[in-house]
C-alpha cells in the first residue's frame, strides 16, 4: 500500500517567493509596466506552486486580477497628474515672467512715499458702508486719513500725494497703512491693506513659482491682488 505524503502549500505568496520574483525584475519600480510585470510574475509563480489538493478558485484569481487592474489604473492616474502638474508649473512660470517690471498690489501694511507720491490699496471681501484708512509715520502718528462711503467688495487701488492733514507735505520715506471697514454697524474682519511693489524677477523651484518684489519679498501669483 502506497503512502501519500501530505505537503502544505499556501496560496499566499511567501517572502521567499516575493524575493524570487523581485530578483528577476530589473525595470524601474515606479513604472506602471514594471508593476504590472511584477504582479503577473507573482501570480504565475503562485499558480505553479499552489497546492493541487487546494487550488485557487476562479473567484480568487478574478479578485487578484481586479487588484492588478486597480493598481495599474491608479499608477496611470498618478503619471497623468504628474504630467499635468509639470505642464501647469511651466504655464505659471511663463505667466509670471510677463509680470516683470510691472507694479502689483499684495497684502501688506507698508507704504513708501517717493517724490511725494505713494501707491497702495485696499481689498474688501465684503461690501462696506464706510471705510476709514489711516496713514501713519514711523512713530505711529496718523498723518493722513481717508474716508469713503458705500464701497463695493473688491480691490481698490489708491494714491497718496504726500499731503498731511495739517496741510504740510510729508517727507519721503516709509509709512504704514491701517484699514477699518464697517457694514451694518459691525466692523468687518476681511478688509485688508495692500502694499505696492514692482516685480524684479521670477524664481522657480521646489516651492513653485515665486515673484521677487524688492519691497515685499517673494510672492506667489495667488498673492497678487491687482497688477497696475
Amino acid at each position: 500500500m502506497s503512502t501519500v505524503q501530505n505537503t502544505t502549500v499556501t496560496n499566499t505568496p511567501s517572502a521567499a517567493l516575493m524575493n524570487a520574483v523581485n530578483s528577476g525584475t530589473k525595470t524601474a519600480t515606479d513604472s506602471v509596466q514594471a508593476d504590472t510585470d511584477k504582479f503577473m510574475k507573482l501570480l504565475v509563480t503562485q499558480l505553479k506552486n499552489q497546492d493541487p489538493l487546494n487550488p485557487l478558485d476562479n473567484a480568487q484569481v478574478t479578485s487578484q486580477l481586479a487588484q492588478l487592474s486597480t493598481v495599474t489604473g491608479v499608477n496611470k492616474l498618478n503619471t497623468t497628474l504628474e504630467s499635468l502638474k509639470a505642464s501647469y508649473q511651466s504655464s505659471e512660470a511663463l505667466q509670471a515672467t510677463n509680470l516683470i517690471n510691472h507694479g502689483v498690489l499684495a497684502a501688506g501694511k507698508d507704504l513708501a512715499l517717493t517724490s511725494s507720491k505713494a501707491i497702495f490699496g485696499v481689498d474688501l471681501a465684503t461690501a462696506a458702508d464706510t471705510v476709514a484708512i489711516d496713514i501713519k509715520n514711523a512713530s505711529g502718528k496718523v498723518v493722513h486719513s481717508i474716508s469713503m462711503k458705500g464701497v463695493e467688495a473688491g480691490t481698490l487701488p489708491l494714491v497718496w500725494d504726500g499731503k498731511q492733514d495739517d496741510g504740510t507735505t510729508a517727507a519721503d520715506g516709509k509709512y504704514t497703512i491701517s484699514v477699518k471697514a464697517v457694514s451694518g454697524g459691525k466692523t468687518l474682519s476681511d478688509a485688508t491693506p495692500l502694499s505696492f511693489g514692482t516685480v524684479a524677477s521670477v524664481s522657480t523651484g521646489s516651492g513653485g513659482v515665486k515673484l521677487n518684489v524688492p519691497t515685499m519679498g517673494q510672492l506667489t501669483i495667488a498673492d497678487i491682488k491687482q497688477v497696475l
